[in-house]
């Protein structure tokens, strides 16, 4: 769990390109979870874009606490549900979304992301250059 910072979690393709998955901020969850939960290595990476501290949770930690204490199970679900709606969400957009669409959704659900992380990883997360951004946040004043 991020306690303080904002962190981009991203993979890198064949070709060395990076492909953001996800921002992270306070009070926010970010993990490989399809390494986490197979107990496989990561396949994404993560970079702290500022001054950030995180609190960490094996998946061993997790399930025991889980089954000591169902309040924090239920914790756990729904903020793995939370997640899981925001990712469909995000690929639903970047898949049928104008660029303009994918900005004004961005821009709705995390408006205090667009002053504190760089215009380029805005751009590359919502996949439009960094102009066409630029034309898409001056076009929304």
């Amino acid at each position: 769990m991020i306690l303080r910072g904002i962190f981009r979690v991203f993979y890198l393709d064949e070709e060395g390109k990076d492909h953001i998955v996800q921002f992270a901020t306070e009070n926010w969850w970010m993990s490989d979870y399809i390494a986490y939960f197979n107990e496989k290595p990561a396949t994404t990476n993560v970079i702290c874009m500022e001054e950030g501290e995180v609190l960490c949770l094996t998946l061993f930690g997790r399930e025991k606490l889980s089954a000591d204490l169902h309040k924090l199970e239920h914790f756990f679900r729904v903020k793995l549900t939370n997640g899981y709606v925001a990712q469909q969400r995000r690929i639903m957009t970047l898949l049928s979304g104008t660029p303009q669409q994918r900005y004004e959704e961005f821009a709705n659900l995390y408006p205090n992301l667009l002053q504190r992380i760089p215009k380029k990883y805005i751009a590359e997360y919502l996949g439009v250059s960094r102009e066409t951004l630029s034309r898409l946040y001056s076009g929304s004043k």
